[in-house]
């Protein structure tokens, strides 16, 4: 991943390889790949990847920038947002058995009155934000305050709109807190959806309790620890599937008899769909296997570490969102091509031209506005924001409310970069 940041002075040697290095190393354990040989095996890390000052003077830099800001959704809906901090006493955490009980951090995005409600909420902490920034190595370059100061566009305590709407369940990548999928989860719930985003503790970067106690990655030291590729691939198999079971315990908070949210009674129950981002993707299908509440579900470019079942997902519709370089059919990740071959519903498998891993995320909206760029992902921020959005609103369109969806039924002038794979 090379990243190319504008307006600001060339850095030196030593400071290109230790934050390429450190980028690279965030990449392959938020996508589960193995890094760059040239980077793991000793090489300097600048030969596998690069930071250095873009070209476009135009650009204001990230000391130019005031305020970032999400784009604002699309939808007829004001948006309000709740948290919920939940715990399933049923289930001890897998990755830190001492801590207890296992416990969700809870994004609640839903259709709320115009007008109603009362100040905007936060995007993140700033302790989470710096945490995120220090992964990715770039803690020396952009500001945590100004990540964690970026604008959302739903209130608290926002009013809900009268009437039942379908819930989608979001699952964040691997180290990524679930803030990076805030404007997808505005957007859904700007066009009628409850949205329900969570962040898997002890799975990211860093989660800040109500308490005020910061959890970090064990997880991610779990993989980091495994002697090669296949023990890797099995920690993030539970990664999975242990998603899976927090999700089934989400719907029964919900969902159930007892439901933890203030305004559950608008979630229709008979109507749930669930995406994700990178592992977050495979635990759609992995909670789909485990759970026949969940009627549809989308892998935004996330490798089936947990694999389809053979005898498929009960008929149920899934989509397969990707990255051209990576997800198209035949590529470097087989498990694409077994989880089509397994899926036994109605299916779609697209990948995005010029994309990268986290155009489906946060992350270009916010990187393009800090003056940060990934030559490998050239894809503008506003066409992988109309991009996600579009497809992934035109899935759940069809599959929980039952409306036509053209967009899905093979290439759109509107979407050049949108590439129909039928193998």
């Amino acid at each position: 991943m090379t990243i190319l940041l504008r307006g600001r002075p060339a850095p030196s040697a030593s400071v290109v390889a230790m934050t390429a290095l450190v980028a690279l190393t965030a990449l392959a354990a938020l996508t589960g790949a193995a890094a760059p040989a040239s980077a793991s095996a000793g090489e300097p890390a600048a030969a596998a990847a690069s930071v250095t000052p873009a070209s476009d003077a135009k650009s204001p830099g990230v000391e130019g920038v005031s305020a970032l800001a999400l784009p604002r959704p699309t939808g007829p809906y004001a948006t309000g947002r709740d948290t919920m901090f939940l715990t399933d006493h049923e289930r001890p955490d897998p990755w830190a058995p001492a801590a207890g009980a296992r416990q969700l951090l809870v994004s609640l995005h839903y259709p709320a009155r115009l007008g109603s409600g009362g100040a905007p909420t936060a995007y993140m902490t700033t302790e989470e934000a710096r945490l995120m920034l220090a992964q990715r190595g770039l803690e020396d370059v952009v500001p945590a305050g100004a990540v964690s100061a970026a604008r959302t566009h739903s209130r608290t305590d926002a009013r809900p709109v009268p009437g039942r709407f379908p819930l989608v369940l979001l699952s964040p990548g691997f180290g990524t807190p679930r803030a990076t999928l805030t404007g997808l989860a505005e957007d859904l719930a700007s066009r009628g959806y409850v949205v329900a985003t969570a962040d898997h503790p002890y799975e990211s970067t860093g989660t800040q309790l109500p308490d005020g106690r910061f959890l970090t990655c064990a997880a991610c030291e779990k993989v980091d620890a495994q002697p090669d590729a296949a023990g890797r691939e099995k920690v993030l198999a539970v990664v999975s599937t242990g998603r899976a079971a927090d999700f089934s315990f989400l719907l029964d908070r919900l969902t159930g008899p007892r439901s933890s949210w203030r305004h559950a009674g608008i979630i229709d129950p008979h109507r749930v769909g669930m995406a994700g981002h990178s592992i977050g993707g495979n635990a759609a299908a992995s909670t789909m296997a485990a759970d026949r509440r969940v009627d549809a579900g989308i892998n935004m470019d996330g490798r089936f570490f947990d694999p389809a079942p053979v005898a498929g997902l009960g008929g149920r519709p899934f989509l397969m969102l990707g990255t051209e370089a990576q997800h198209r059919p035949g590529s470097d990740d087989p498990s694409w091509d077994e989880g089509w071959e397994r899926l036994d519903g109605w299916k779609r498998w697209l990948t995005v031209r010029d994309s990268g891993h986290f155009t489906f995320t946060d992350t270009p909206v916010l990187g393009e506005q800090l003056g940060l760029e990934d030559p490998g992902a050239p894809l503008s921020a506003d066409r992988s924001t109309v991009i996600t959005r579009s497809y992934v609103a035109a899935f759940f369109d069809r599959h929980l409310r039952g409306r036509a969806a053209p967009l899905l039924n093979g290439p759109a002038p509107a979407h050049p970069e949108v590439h129909f794979h039928r193998p």
